[in-house]
């Protein structure tokens, strides 16, 4: 549950993130908004931190499930295999952990730059279009490629939780893993491309 809740913010910040190709007037206008949202019942920014408390508890209750169940896996087969092939298990499943580390990282470092605006060069809160782009500003290519790290990290860690998610729900016949693996191939790119092509385009000047 967790990981849909996860999954289904990625889209919708993405598709907001995409509003960035409208223009300055427009993605600013979004970006205000998201913080109207609920007024007057909620005082300003109410829902965004809402919606923050929410994610953090999603997080922190994925992290918490993902260990237990590791455990489990373990505690299951006591007793290792005296020859274990080294490619058993894709690799975004060997790499789940320190994955998890560098999204964490991420997470923390993408809020105190273009939430609060700590990080941020400009770290003007009137002006949301203008922090992205001084963000990922050609001089600071540093930044785009953390960012990049950092999202195809989460890429690779899709592509196995929503392979494993669909291969739960049974269909684990050839055709079906096929399938399943195709399906979490196409989710994974296309949120990592709409998630790239915003720093990208802002470092080649497309977006300025």
């Amino acid at each position: 549950m967790t990981g849909i809740l996860l999954v289904l913010f990625l889209v919708v910040h993405m598709l907001g993130n995409l509003k960035i190709f409208t223009g300055e007037t427009s993605f600013d206008h979004y970006a205000h908004w998201l913080r109207d949202i609920g007024t007057p019942l909620l005082p300003h920014t109410w829902y965004l931190w809402i919606q923050r408390t929410v994610l953090t508890v999603a997080v922190v209750a994925h992290i918490v499930a993902a260990t237990v169940l590791a455990r489990r896996a373990r505690a299951a087969r006591p007793v290792k295999y005296a020859h274990r092939k080294k490619i058993q298990g894709s690799y975004a499943a060997r790499t789940m952990r320190w994955g998890g580390v560098i999204i964490l990282l991420f997470v923390i470092y993408h809020i105190l730059d273009l939430t609060t605006g700590h990080l941020n060069p400009q770290g003007d809160a009137s002006n949301p279009y203008g922090n992205v782009v001084a963000d990922f500003a050609p001089e600071r290519w540093y930044v785009t490629l953390f960012y990049t790290l950092a999202i195809v990290t989460v890429g690779f860690h899709l592509r196995h939780g929503i392979f494993s998610a669909l291969r739960s729900l049974g269909q684990q016949t050839p055709q079906g893993e096929r399938r399943n693996r195709a399906i979490a191939l196409v989710v994974a790119v296309g949120l990592c491309a709409g998630y790239l092509v915003v720093p990208f385009a802002v470092l080649t000047g497309l977006v300025s």
